[in-house]
């Protein structure tokens, strides 16, 4: 049963080492930072998060490169060259009590049973906090460091993404919840046999049998989380998903994915409550609305259009960059960003060089750079008119820099929780119980293991 409360923003942090701005790494404020990996800054991110009371700690995971092009790689100041994020989420989740912490995991480079295990895992050590962020994507450079040959088109990696969910539960749902709980010393059991529901899976991409070997999930299973804008990405999130990390830069487009994808989620037999829509914010902070443009203006004048302009996956290089964006041949990877950016330089009649200012640099998100009151006044909007159920918060200047993220958490919190719509403390101790968010029961029950046990 759905419990309902006052609809309250939920608010996340995605941050990247120097910054989500392409050229961040370049910024003053991070001369002496490298793109050797610290776990301490890590840490150090997750506490600042966590006492500003935001929901979620994401981390993205930009897997595989090539080794075939390494002066065109060596750029971007190590900023996805960091910690494989389950890794990275144990050590954090031991140095945090509250905050929830979701991985990116990828269904074309990964296998169910060992998602399944480190995601329980990591559930167990933060005390109910994990979430998982299902991505689908698929690339050359990837593939070949896994030995995959054969591509995947857009509808196969939403098909073959679909059932490793469902196997993944099905390892979940290995035990029931207090399997554990009740040893028998004098039977020599550890636990009752009726309580493990070994799996037995086929499908198109997977056939296996087993039983997974750590304890159902505190939260039964992990907060599924996904960034689907196409229209396959839209029916897997009212399918699947409890959050969507989405892209929009207007208010229209924003509420039009919101209705969209809540409406589809009566064909699944699912709650519309139980699935909270926060797109991405670029924010940059400042005293004044100018001081935030100041801001971010010495970001934009790092940009270098000498090495090529590579958008939605082409490469522009060689056009005018102050001429119209040509007629492009749709992105199979990313087709949701890719259409929004063309929608974007068609509707605003967009140079190259203007939609790389405006584009790239927030990776399509909204952008809001002004005052605490003026970044309050655009998340309130959107949160109200239903554009947004809250928000990924992507700053684009390093996070410790005045106007990034650390100013975020100074100015712009305390204004919302004036206003009575973000909370002042944490309500629960899972990451399913602040956002509101049902605990799964467990889909098996004990008549399904008679066979193994022999009935």
């Amino acid at each position: 049963m759905s419990t309902k409360r006052k609809r309250q923003l939920a608010l996340n942090v995605f941050f990247m080492r120097f910054g989500h701005h392409p050229e961040a790494w370049r910024h003053h404020g991070n001369v002496g930072a490298n793109g050797r990996p610290d776990v301490n800054f890590w840490v150090g991110l997750a506490q600042l998060a966590e006492r500003a009371k935001l929901d979620i700690f994401f981390l993205a995971d930009f897997i595989g490169r090539s080794g075939r092009n390494l002066r065109g790689q060596g750029g971007g100041g190590g900023s996805a060259y960091q910690f494989e994020p389950l890794t990275l989420l144990s050590a954090i989740a031991v140095q945090t009590k509250h905050i929830g912490l979701v991985a990116t995991v990828n269904t074309n480079f990964s296998q169910p049973y060992n998602a399944a295990r480190m995601l329980a895992s990591l559930d167990h050590i933060s005390g109910g906090r994990a979430g998982w962020n299902i991505v689908s994507s698929f690339g050359e450079a990837p593939a070949r460091n896994f030995g995959i040959e054969e591509t995947r088109s857009h509808d196969q990696r939403y098909e073959r993404a679909a059932e490793f969910v469902e196997l993944a539960k099905s390892y979940w749902d290995s035990y029931e919840d207090d399997a554990f709980d009740h040893p028998d010393r004098a039977a020599g059991r550890f636990y009752d046999p009726a309580d493990a529901h070994p799996v037995e899976f086929k499908g198109k991409y997977f056939k296996v049998e087993g039983l997974l070997d750590v304890a159902r999930p505190i939260q039964g299973y992990p907060v599924f989380v996904q960034a689907g804008n196409s229209d396959t990405g839209r029916d897997f999130a009212a399918r699947v998903a409890e959050m969507t990390y989405c892209s929009a830069q207007t208010l229209p487009d924003a509420q039009e994915y919101y209705n969209d994808v809540k409406g589809r989620m009566a064909k699944f037999g699912r709650d519309p409550d139980q699935l909270k829509i926060t797109p991405g914010l670029s924010v940059v902070v400042g005293d004044s609305d100018q001081q935030a443009a100041d801001r971010f203006g010495e970001l934009q004048e790092l940009i270098d259009f000498s090495k090529g302009v590579n958008l939605g996956g082409t490469n522009l290089t060689g056009y005018d960059l102050d001429g119209p964006l040509p007629d492009l041949p749709e992105s199979e990877n990313g087709k949701g960003r890719f259409r929004q950016l063309v929608t974007l330089a068609r509707r605003e009649n967009l140079t190259i060089r203007q939609l790389v200012y405006r584009f790239s640099t927030s990776r399509g998100h909204l952008q809001v750079h002004g005052s605490p009151t003026t970044v309050a006044d655009k998340i309130q909007e959107w949160f109200e008119g239903r554009g947004a159920d809250g928000f990924n918060v992507v700053p684009p200047l390093p996070p410790l820099e005045p106007g990034g993220f650390i100013t975020f958490a100074e100015k712009v919190i305390p204004e919302l929780q004036r206003r009575g719509i973000f909370r002042t403390d944490y309500e629960g101790t899972t990451l399913r119980e602040n956002l509101g968010l049902n605990r799964p029961a467990n889909t098996r029950g004990h008549a399904e293991n008679e066979a193994a046990l022999g009935g």
